[in-house]
């Protein structure tokens, strides 16, 4: 091993060019040797592996020469050294959520190095502060409180700030068991849920994302066109008109939409660097708020509102709040407004003349004691008037002339509806763990980060909802607009030193929210697209050179859009908490199941959490969102429903070790330990089918209506496994056997065979068959029916024994207790997408069989193949039945089961065994006996070949051991040139022999019956059932003694001649069918 050498860091690789030399001239100077390539110039020089990930491709001729670790060559040839591997995952880093514009990749990966991490304060806290605190703190907070009252305002903000808070923890247990790269939230969601809730509730966190950018910029227009410049609206704002107000915020909308679409395609890198203004925004308002609400003890703010009795007057044109000026002079101003003159008289509101104009202050200050008289609710329908002490009253016929000079309500009040506007001021709490890629240490910056900035926020709008209710008074509060105040932002009124600090904060707080979501959620689609999970929006995960989702802006800005047309600030924002409150609950139900499901990779850093609080808030989250609007939640979860319904109809195939993986397999090994208890019931028993198919040499499958004929015949409905076998050893037939399964899974899918695959090599086709019969399902998910297609090819000459494993399998299924299907002349049978528009399906029930033959047409014909065929059943009379009888009771019998079927009895009398049945059973056994002097001969050899060799191998052994000792000595072999001679001519007797015994043979009298049943049976069968769709027919049972299997397979050829579509039935022994209910 070199002494000498440099070590250069990884840093400094550009300029390390003379130090490598000096290094090597050095080395060589020397006079040490040692491993060197160009690959590996600096450390120890062994050549180290490029990549921590397994399989790696390079180049292995010369890559662990010289190492100390030879004995695990082989390993290392896929697996990496745990040195470079520990290396590169220590050093793992994550895709960025900032931009890069047009850069090369070597520059950009260098700027990523030097770049600085941001730590918990700026890459988590502030961000959350951000996102949490906007629009409906400064727009509709105080008249919340003024609505709901102190004490339900409290309960509002509390049940919402606890269900944020239960949710940042189980988010930061999420977000803390491993590396959460791009995408955030949406990743947390899918990676721990699966891609059919991940991608349903990643969609809804986009769509509540994408309607919050239009609250924010309704929000914007609000204040723009209410409290800074009333005359800039396009369309006069009018009490009598409210539609003019909701057209500007339309047009206005639009054109806002458009604009800051422009901004975020051409520059997001500038709505980042924003972010810390729109921020600073956002605390110089509140604390211009604390600072007024302090003043407000010693020095309250002069905000005087005018009533009229216990009415507020809007303050539009008021100048003097009262009817008489100073000597006696009418306030003419104020009379106008009440009263109206005609020609011949002047008509007042009857309530200005009964009642006198006083002035109190709007903001009488912390220290008045207004808190305990706005501690109770105050609701009022919609037009009500706002008055004073919680109280609203309707304007009556006559006063609705009037209407326009007090301060109406502009929609109905209730405390659900006024959860569903103030959800959306919680959320943002995501703001932290969608920025983990830009953090030094995210796995201890998110969960301190979010829960501190929940933390703080809550204390803001708890405190808030306390000091509105001290500070201001109850008929201000309930004024949405500020109409008392000559139409000034009513928590303006309160914050020192000017409410205008109040308005423009909240201008820009507002504009910088809706960019920030106009910059967020085409991300979050763009991160669904490029998984793949909804094919539909793939084209949305494209964009600009340097990674911008163009296609993910352009809907983005259309769905907002629709929330712009919509309007209403106090519309929108139940919408936006549907999807919001979704997105939570089932963050939620990710950590309630990750932990109870205690898999072995959950294993968060953050350690206070548990699935109790994670089920109360999945549970609170459920609550809120039938709460604030039921009709809206139902619309939600159907929207859910639909996409998830989609992708697991439509989307690609995902593993990502989801939990609700995890929850199904416990589920699925709960209910195997259940049903493996008991026998099944009759009533329960549905065929199972083990389908036993054969493989060409490409391991494609040779007849594909097998698996045709299972779904017609299962309907999606209970256990399939389609088995097959190889011949040879796994360890030489393993890539075969994977490219069978392939090809296996990819015709089940093509024929919407609903089961699983299980392929076996084994070295005989026979025991494969007996280990899939005997081994194939799980517990009590074990098949009960097997599915086999006829072996056309079983007289062939060159392999006259290919029926053997057919009866071998007969035999096994039998004494597996199964029930046994044989379909016939499978490659005529019709595939899922043809129609049978008329037709029979005839079941000729010659033996019991517990049923299966009248449950398998029933469960055929719930197909669309068989939908119209009409079933029949034929019975065989004996010259002792009662032919008439037996029809009757069959038709009872039939009418039990429920089954509509014809019914016939077919009578078959005894007769004399025919010539043609005579020869045919002579010629069947002579077929037999040859083959098996053929076989006789061909044992003989194999064992005298045997018995030499195995005499050659001794003799071999003893020679060699004598080596060492002696010298060689000739060995005598035992198979000489004359026992040779001899040989053959006795095996050459003995076939004379044995073919003169078989040309003189006499059929068996057992056989020659046996062939008479089966040729009349045929010619009844024919008679009555040839042009049949299908023929179903009890399969008679091998026999018991082995020397008869080929004549088995004669009997069963001649039973079935000439029916086109056959399906031989045979029962498992017990009752599959019943009466009863």
């Amino acid at each position: 091993m070199p002494t000498n050498f440099t070590v250069v860091p990884v840093e400094q690789q550009e300029d390390a060019g003379e130090s490598e030399t000096a290094g090597r001239h050095e080395s060589a100077a020397s006079g040490q040797t040692g491993y060197r390539s160009e690959d590996s110039l600096w450390g120890d020089g062994n050549p180290r592996e490029n990549s921590p990930f397994i399989h790696n491709e390079m180049d292995k001729d010369n890559l662990y020469d010289g190492k100390n670790m030879a004995l695990f060559e082989e390993e290392m040839d896929s697996n990496p050294m745990v040195s470079s591997l520990l290396n590169k995952l220590a050093n793992y880093t994550n895709l960025t959520q900032g931009v890069k514009e047009h850069e090369e990749y070597e520059d950009r990966k260098r700027k990523e190095m030097k770049e600085t991490r941001m730590g918990t304060f700026i890459g988590v806290y502030l961000p959350c502060l951000q996102n949490i605190l906007g629009v409906i703190l400064f727009l509709r907070l105080t008249w919340i409180v003024g609505s709901a009252g102190v004490l339900e305002s409290f309960c509002i903000v509390l049940m919402c700030c606890l269900c944020t808070m239960l949710t940042a923890i189980s988010m930061s247990a999420i977000a803390t068991n491993g590396v959460v790269p791009a995408g955030g939230s949406y990743y947390m969601i899918s990676r721990s849920l699966g891609p059919e809730f991940g991608g349903a509730v990643g969609l809804c966190f986009y769509l509540g994302t994408t309607f919050a950018g239009a609250m924010y910029i309704l929000g914007t227009i609000e204040i723009l066109l209410t409290y800074i410049s009333p005359y800039a609206a396009i369309f006069p704002i009018e009490q009598e008109d409210p539609q003019a107000m909701l057209n500007n915020m339309r047009v206005y909308g639009t054109c806002i939409i458009a604009l800051m679409a422009v901004v975020v395609f051409v520059g997001v890198k500038y709505v980042n660097k924003l972010a810390l203004v729109f921020l600073a925004c956002v605390i110089l308002s509140i604390m211009a708020i604390y600072a007024g609400v302090i003043k407000s003890a010693f020095d309250p703010p002069d905000f005087p509102i005018c009533l009229l009795g216990n009415r507020v007057l809007a303050k539009r044109s008021l100048d003097i709040c009262a009817k008489y000026i100073s000597n006696n002079t009418i306030n003419e101003a104020l009379w106008n407004k009440f009263c109206i003159t005609t020609n011949y008289s002047t008509t007042c509101d009857p309530y200005f003349i009964a009642n006198n104009l006083t002035e109190i202050q709007g903001i009488p200050g912390v220290a008045s004691g207004v808190l305990l008289d706005n501690l109770w609710s105050g609701y009022s329908k919609k037009g009500s008037i706002v008055e004073r002490n919680q109280t609203s009253s309707s304007a009556g016929e006559g006063q609705k002339a009037y209407s326009q000079n007090y301060i109406l309500t502009d929609i109905m009040t209730y405390f659900t509806m006024l959860v569903g506007i103030y959800f959306p001021s919680v959320t943002g709490i995501m703001a932290g763990s969608n920025r983990s890629g830009d953090l030094k240490d995210a796995q201890k910056s998110i969960p301190f980060g979010t829960i501190l900035a929940i933390a703080t926020t809550s204390f803001i709008y708890l405190s808030c909802v306390v000091l509105f209710g001290a500070c201001i008074e109850g008929a201000l509060l309930r004024d949405k607009f500020g109409e008392a105040v000559s139409g000034q932002l009513v928590i303006g009124t309160l914050a020192w030193p000017s409410p205008w600090v109040i308005v423009i904060g909240s201008f820009f707080s507002t504009c910088g929210a809706g960019l920030q979501s106009l910059t967020g959620a085409p991300r979050l689609l763009q991160a669904i697209a490029r998984d793949g999970i909804v094919p539909f929006l793939q084209v949305f995960g494209h964009g600009k050179a340097n990674g911008e989702p163009t296609w993910a802006l352009l809907l983005t800005a259309g769905i907002c859009e629709i929330g712009i047309l919509i309007a209403s600030l106090d519309s929108v924002a139940p919408i936006l908490s549907m999807f919001f409150l979704m997105c939570y609950m089932f963050v939620n139900l990710a950590c309630a199941l990750q932990t109870l499901l205690r898999t072995p990779n959950w294993r968060p850093r953050f350690k206070y959490y548990h699935w109790t609080l994670s089920f109360v808030g999945m549970s609170l989250c459920l609550a809120l969102m039938f709460i604030c609007s039921w009709y809206y939640a139902l619309v939600a979860m159907l929207i859910a429903g639909c996409i998830y319904k989609y992708i697991e109809y439509r989307g690609a195939e995902k593993e990502w070790g989801d939990g609700i993986r995890g929850l199904s397999l416990n589920a699925a090994r709960y209910a195997l330990l259940r049903v493996e208890h008991g026998a099944t019931h009759t009533k329960n028993w549905r065929p199972q089918i083990l389908v036993l198919v054969n493989l060409d040499s490409e391991q494609n499958v040779k007849h594909p209506r097998l698996l045709s004929l299972t779904t017609q015949l299962k309907a999606g409905k209970g256990l399939t496994i389609v088995g097959s076998v190889l011949q040879g050893t796994f360890l030489d037939k393993h890539v075969e056997a994977q490219k069978g399964e392939e090809n296996v899974k990819a015709l089940m899918t093509a024929e919407k065979t609903k089961g699983f695959c299980q392929l076996v090599v084994s070295p005989s086709v026979r025991d494969g068959m007996s280990h899939l019969i005997q081994a194939a399902g799980l517990g009590g998910m074990k098949h009960n029916t097997v599915l086999m297609a006829w072996p056309n090819s079983w007289k062939q000459p060159n392999n006259p024994y290919s029926w053997k494993p057919f009866v071998d399998t007969v035999r096994d299924a039998t004494t597996a207790q199964q029930a046994l299907l044989v379909a016939k002349n499978i490659d005529s049978f019709p595939t899922n997408q043809e129609r049978f528009a008329e037709g029979n399906v005839d079941v000729w029930w010659i033996v019991h069989d517990g049923g299966m033959l009248m449950l398998l047409p029933f469960l055929l014909r719930q197909h669309k193949v068989w939908r119209k065929c009409r079933m029949r059943i034929f019975t065989v009379a004996q010259m002792d039945d009662n032919s008439i009888q037996m029809k009757k009771d069959l038709q009872m019998f039939l009418y039990h089961l429920r089954l509509d079927a014809e019914v016939e009895v077919v009578e078959m009398f005894e007769n004399d065994i025919s010539a043609f049945t005579y020869e045919k059973t002579l010629m069947m056994e002579q077929r037999s006996q040859m083959l098996k002097q053929m076989q006789l001969s061909k044992n003989e050899r194999e064992r005298e070949a045997q018995i030499i060799h195995d005499r050659n191998t001794a003799s071999h052994s003893a020679v060699i051991a004598k080596s060492s000792n002696a010298a060689p000595e000739r060995v005598q072999m035992t198979w000489t040139k004359e026992k040779l001679i001899a040989e053959k001519h006795k095996v050459k007797d003995l076939n004379v022999t044995g073919y003169r015994d078989i040309f003189n043979m006499k059929p068996n009298q057992s056989n020659v019956r046996r062939m008479h049943t089966a040729v009349k049976l045929n010619e009844v069968v024919l008679n009555r059932s040839q042009h049949a769709q299908l023929v179903l027919l009890n399969m008679p049972g091998p026999p018991k003694n082995k020397q008869g299997d080929e004549n088995y397979m004669e009997f069963l050829e001649v039973l079935t001649e000439g029916l086109n579509r056959v399906l031989l039935v045979r029962g498992g022994g017990r009752e599959v069918i019943t009466i009863y209910s």
